[in-house]
């Protein structure tokens, strides 16, 4: 098989939850532990960062790889969804995992496969161990796929533990109250291993202080102790940052919500830096400034465009949206463009409720199983008294906000990860023609 073939397989043979949804989230770690002593224990050859929560684990994950990277270690990185390209999910140093690689694995496990029909993830997870522990990476930084306490990932013993926040997503799997999401995450607290919780409620905050009380583990409160004095939004996108153990950090990453995100992450970095893993503190402003470049990094408030500005982003909660449409309403522009269309398993009237309504709407669909018909998102929206016209794909309604825009109006492309994916696919397209 070639490339395309293999990862075809890979999504033909095993189920895939970004693909189908529910019917391809499998409860229990029993392949999980089948496929490690498989491949004997990959994850114990190498030091760990574990990442949960629901929204920030991309950012932070990258971040702190970029940051690791600069100081020079030789850093894996195994994050999910991916946005173009399978290969995205595994990384080290900033570079994806071989095609080649990925075409042995698989034409050698296929019989092991077959005969155990692991999920997706489940594969995934063990081509990242396998890949890692082979490559001799310093120190790896896994992100929990979904949930925590069930998620393939949690075999590792990780030197920390990060979860980032808590909102409602994926309810169907990990509970209808912020109170059993929390325990879920909270699953990957280990024993005596400091855990960072980035921030927290009423509800989240006793679940997380029983569990590491549980495990005889150190708790770190972020948002009771703010590494960031003050932040200025910097007109490239970027945001400056102020801060209390690192002086003035440059972050290359945009949007409101990475001032939290960052806050985490500092937090992490002064436990490494007192740890005396990270040994530069010049790593840690080059980590911050360059993590799109060091680790490839796409999709988080990324501008695409200018005249008109043109901006994406990966947001497809109301978590996430909380975040992305207070920045919308700070955006200087003429009139604002939205692009958007959701997926079928996400609380679409919890974040339609909070779409600009000054906005006119291009309403589409991601190519994807999941994916929630323009049609329908269209008359969802007519319901929050959101206005616009429906479009087949995003290329389609992404060009058409762009007939319409002039230079001094905004376009934004938005709603799932996987209408981003679709735009990115396309721009890149164009680029190559």
């Amino acid at each position: 098989m070639n490339y395309l073939e293999t990862v075809n397989y890979l999504f033909n043979i095993a189920p895939v939850f970004e693909h189908i949804g529910a019917s391809a989230y499998k409860e229990g770690l029993d392949n999980t532990y089948l496929l490690d002593e498989h491949f004997g224990h990959p994850h114990r050859k190498f030091k760990s960062i574990h990442i949960a929560g629901t929204n920030g684990k991309g950012s932070c994950s990258h971040t702190l790889a970029a940051i690791l990277q600069n100081d020079g270690y030789k850093v894996g990185l195994y994050t999910s969804p991916h946005i173009m390209d399978f290969r995205e999910r595994i990384k080290i140093n900033g570079e994806c995992i071989s095609k080649e690689y990925v075409i042995e694995f698989v034409n050698q496990e296929k019989s092991l496969f077959e005969k155990i029909h692991p999920s997706f993830f489940e594969v995934t997870t063990a081509l990242a161990f396998k890949y890692f522990a082979e490559q001799h990476v310093d120190y790896a930084i896994i992100e929990v796929g979904l949930g925590g306490r069930l998620d393939c990932t949690n075999i590792i013993t990780p030197i920390l533990s990060i979860i980032t926040n808590i909102s409602f997503d994926h309810t169907n799997f990990l509970g209808n109250t912020l109170e059993k999401i929390a325990k879920e995450k909270a699953g990957i607290i280990k024993p005596n291993i400091p855990v960072i919780i980035g921030e927290t409620t009423n509800e989240t905050k006793p679940v997380f202080k029983t569990c590491a009380e549980s495990m005889n583990a150190e708790i770190i409160y972020a948002d009771e102790n703010d590494e960031i004095i003050s932040f200025t939004m910097n007109e490239d996108g970027g945001i400056t940052y102020n801060t209390r153990s690192f002086g003035i950090i440059q972050g290359e990453l945009g949007g409101l919500y990475q001032k939290k995100n960052t806050n985490t992450i500092l937090h992490a970095v002064r436990f490494l830096y007192n740890q005396h893993i990270i040994k530069n503190t010049g790593s840690i402003n080059n980590g911050f400034y360059n993590v799109c470049r060091l680790t490839g990094l796409i999709g988080r408030w990324q501008k695409i465009g200018s005249n008109p500005s043109v901006i994406c982003d990966t947001g497809h909660n109301v978590g996430g949206w909380t975040y992305i449409s207070r920045q919308l309403q700070v955006q200087k522009y003429n009139k604002l463009h939205i692009v958007f269309g959701m997926v079928n398993d996400k609380d679409v009237d919890g974040v339609m409720c909070l779409l600009p309504k000054n906005a006119h709407y291009y309403f589409t669909k991601p190519q994807s199983k999941r994916a929630i018909p323009e049609k329908d998102i269209q008359r969802k929206a007519m319901t929050h008294g959101l206005a616009g016209d429906c479009y087949n794909d995003v290329p389609s309604a992404y060009t058409a906000a762009k007939k319409m825009a002039t230079p001094d109006d905004m376009i934004f492309i938005g709603g799932s990860s996987y209408i981003v994916s679709d735009l990115l696919l396309y721009i890149r397209q164009q680029h190559s023609k």
